[in-house]
C-alpha cells in the first residue's frame, strides 16, 4: 500500500463481489450491499468481468466463511473479528442478533471505507467497532477486547503478508481457547500447469504494480503443520477440487489440483 492511500486490492475484491451479484445473480453468495457500497456505474464495475475464475472463487470463499460463522453463532460465539476488512459488508447486513463485530484494517483503508459508507447511505450499526492496525508493523495481541471466544474472518489478506506478519496474527488468534478462524491462501504458481501458472504470474505482476505484491504461499501440509503446532483442531481445508464440488456441482476436478484454498480451524 502507498502511504495515505487505501488498499487497491481491497477495491478489486469488492468489485468482484459486486460483479458476482450482477453476472451470476449472487448464486453462490448473496450480498445486497456489494454493489451499493462501491457507487460505480455498472459498465465500470463489470470491466473485470471476464476474470470469472477469480470472481467465483471470491464468492465461494465468502460463502464458506459466512456459513462457518453461522455455525459458530449457533454454538454461542458472540463476537466476529474481520481482519483486513476492506469493503466487506457483513457488519452492515449482520443477520445474527447479539453478534458484535470488530473490523480490523489499516487506518487509511478504514478512513476510505467510512467515506464510501457515508456516500452510499449505508448505516453503521451500534454493534460495530473499528480498530486500526498495520499487520506488518503492529501486533494484534492485546489490541482486541474479547470477553469470550471469537470468530475471525480473514479473507484476501494472507498472500500479501510476510511469513512473520502471518505468524504473528495467527498466534494472536490462537491465544484464546474456542477462537475460530477462516482464511484463504494460495499455493505457489510453480505447482500449476503452464497455462494456469502464466495467468497467476500475470495477476501477481498486476498487484505488485499496485504496491501490494503477493509475498507468501503455502502447501496444504505446511499450513496444517503450523496450525497443529499452535493447537488448532477441526481443520477444514477446501482446495479447488472441494470448492468445485461444494459450490459448482463439479466432481471432475482431481483432488490434488493446486490453486486457491479456503481453510477453517478452531483452537
Amino acid at each position: 500500500m502507498e502511504a495515505g492511500q487505501p488498499s487497491r486490492t481491497a477495491m478489486s475484491a469488492a468489485r468482484y463481489r459486486a460483479a458476482h451479484q450482477i453476472l451470476e445473480n449472487g448464486e453462490i453468495f448473496t450480498d445486497p450491499l456489494a454493489v451499493r457500497i462501491l457507487g460505480l456505474p455498472e459498465d465500470e464495475l463489470l470491466a473485470d468481468a471476464p476474470r470469472r475464475a477469480m470472481r467465483v472463487f471470491i464468492a465461494a470463499r465468502t460463502r464458506f466463511a459466512e456459513d462457518a460463522l453461522a455455525a459458530a453463532v449457533t454454538r454461542g460465539v458472540r463476537h466476529l473479528v474481520v481482519l483486513g476488512a476492506g469493503l466487506d459488508t457483513f457488519a452492515y447486513r449482520n443477520p445474527h442478533p447479539g453478534l458484535r463485530v470488530t473490523e480490523v484494517d489499516h487506518p487509511d483503508t478504514q478512513a476510505w471505507k467510512q467515506v464510501r459508507l457515508a456516500e452510499s447511505g449505508i448505516e453503521v450499526p451500534a454493534s460495530l467497532t473499528y480498530l486500526g492496525v498495520d499487520f506488518e508493523r503492529e501486533s494484534l495481541a492485546g489490541r482486541l477486547e474479547l470477553d469470550g471466544p471469537a470468530f475471525f474472518l480473514w479473507l484476501g489478506v494472507v498472500p500479501y503478508l510476510t511469513l512473520e506478519g502471518f505468524g504473528e496474527t495467527l498466534r494472536a488468534v490462537a491465544s484464546r481457547p474456542g477462537n475460530e478462524v477462516v482464511f484463504d491462501y494460495a499455493q505457489s504458481p510453480s505447482r500449476m500447469a503452464p497455462d494456469r501458472r502464466e495467468q497467476l504470474e500475470a495477476r501477481a505482476a498486476r498487484v505488485a504494480r499496485l504496491g501490494e505484491p503477493w509475498l507468501t504461499y503455502f502447501e496444504p501440509d505446511e499450513i496444517a503443520a503450523q496450525l497443529t503446532a499452535l493447537g488448532f483442531t477441526e481443520v477444514e481445508d477446501q482446495g479447488p477440487s472441494q470448492l468445485a464440488s461444494t459450490y459448482f456441482d463439479r466432481h471432475d476436478v482431481p483432488p490434488d489440483t493446486p490453486g486457491g484454498h479456503v481453510l477453517r480451524a478452531r483452537i
